[in-house]
């Protein structure tokens, strides 16, 4: 959902704009369609999608970019499309391509570290469907911790406002209360307002590396330290920034220790379909031992179709997906991760720069690879309208209004910085005498920068969902 949808087709933008391209199916059609017929209508409109973000306008979304590269994974997933990572009797190779993904992404987060506190540790986990059944995964593991262990039966979880909101749709499905509380003026979690949140019913903590919204990390030091001094769990939500921190940091910049090097640090949620540059939807829990990952196995043993077991959310789960994951790790290597993060962060560096030299736009709190602004002297919405006009899609933030840019590979072409500080700069002209009293764009996760109206926004979220499950 966004605000970036062009009004003039729809009150949600135009949803169908191939109803007149192919047939619209509302039944299985009396005879099947002719292959050839079918791949070329989708070869069509893959071309015409990617050529909105392959000019390197698009806001995060996607994150490698290369077509060759996308190739290579699509063979790697063709071989195990058909293959299902719960039954390794007819799969083993998901064991190798799970185990490996596994290790690889605990040793880029320092899993070593874990046995410096605890000889008996060693980080573990599973590949999830994508973030937020990662941090779903991690919030069921604490839940079921606090209840056997520790007999808390109205578990609460403590974060700083800025979490994803995949922790406020766990916690909906998992009976859980997320206690969100504010941030610093840097926009990172003010930790002291965390302690005082903490009630006997408290069981894990929560922080980003970076945040959604402005990409900033908190200080997972201190919330270590707090988790280490209540016997509390301690989740880091690296789904965004888990990929691309490690290698951002070996390049020398400023980035706060976040993994497991932290004692405190529990359990991390790390996107490979992010800037691990897998395939979409792949994701990585990893838990500090295996005690903790049991209480994310679900196991049946008196059911009728024979012994059942589990290790995430997901019964089957895609093989191919997981050599595909497998396959990018692998391909990209530690060089091919660290001219990534070289060439993102030459990018990024460039555009703050440009910003800096526009007076009327701010950067919210230190940022690495995601830049979020915002103004005090203009709308930044009307900013926004202006750049959705020139073909950029910048992501909005509400509370307070800003729109931020993550800058991935396709960004990293050339001119493509200075191109956007200049349309960033006429875009803030346009704002100070925009031509309509309204802006058009708004906030991704609301249409509002304010509090007001967000029950009536509620119910336009929910016509937007039917809205994409329409067929015409």
């Amino acid at each position: 959902m966004s605000g970036n949808n062009d009004a003039s087709s729809g009150p949600f933008g135009d949803l169908h704009p191939y109803r007149d391209e192919f047939k619209v199916y509302t039944q299985i059609p009396e005879h099947g369609v002719e292959p050839a017929e079918i791949l070329a209508f989708l070869e069509r409109t893959a071309a015409a999608e990617d050529s909105k973000w392959e000019s390197g306008k698009v806001s995060g979304t996607i994150y490698h970019g290369g077509h060759e590269h996308y190739a290579f994974l699509n063979r790697a997933f063709a071989l195990y499309a058909h293959a299902n990572l719960l039954q390794r009797d007819m799969c083993p190779s998901g064991t190798k391509f799970e185990g490996e993904v596994i290790a690889m992404t605990a040793k880029m987060l320092h899993g070593d570290a874990v046995k410096e506190v605890n000889p008996k540790d060693e980080v573990c986990g599973a590949i999830t469907s994508g973030g937020s059944e990662s941090i779903f995964n991690a919030m069921l593991v604490y839940r079921e911790w606090a209840q056997r262990e520790r007999g808390i039966e109205h578990p609460e979880i403590v974060a700083p406002s800025t979490i994803h909101t995949a922790f406020q749709k766990s916690a909906h499905y998992l009976g859980l209360k997320l206690v969100r509380t504010p941030v610093t003026a840097d926009f990172v979690a003010d930790v002291d307002a965390m302690a005082a949140a903490i009630t006997p019913n408290t069981i894990a903590l929560a922080g980003s590396a970076g945040n959604y919204a402005y990409g900033t990390i908190d200080p997972i030091a201190r919330l270590s330290d707090l988790a280490l001094a209540r016997n509390l769990g301690l989740h880091v939500d690296g789904c965004l920034g888990g990929f691309l921190l490690p290698w951002v940091e070996r390049l020398g910049y400023d980035v706060p220790i976040f993994d497991f090097r932290q004692p405190g640090v529990t359990s991390i949620s790390c996107d490979t379909h992010k800037y691990g540059y897998a395939l979409k939807g792949t994701s990585v829990i990893l838990l500090r031992n295996e005690h903790l990952r049991h209480f994310q196995y679900f196991t049946a043993p008196d059911w009728a179709g024979g012994l059942y077991a589990s290790p995430t959310f997901q019964g089957s789960r895609s093989g191919g997906l997981a050599a595909a994951t497998w396959a990018a790790m692998v391909a990209m290597g530690e060089d091919g991760y660290l001219a990534a993060a070289r060439a993102i962060m030459n990018t990024a560096d460039r555009i703050r720069a440009g910003i800096a030299s526009i007076p009327e736009i701010r950067i919210a709190g230190k940022t690495t690879f995601l830049i979020g602004m915002m103004s005090d002297e203009v709308d930044i919405f009307h900013v926004n309208d202006y750049l959705i006009g020139r073909g950029w899609r910048m992501n909005g933030l509400q509370l307070p209004p800003g729109i931020h840019f993550c800058i991935t590979l396709p960004q990293t072409q050339p001119g493509v910085a200075e191109r956007f500080v200049e349309d960033l700069r006429t875009a803030v002209a346009y704002a100070r005498d925009p031509q309509q009293e309204y802006p058009q764009s708004g906030a991704v996760y609301g249409l509002s920068a304010t509090l007001d109206g967000q029950a009536m926004l509620s119910d336009i979220m929910l016509a937007y969902l039917d809205a994409t499950y329409g067929v015409e």
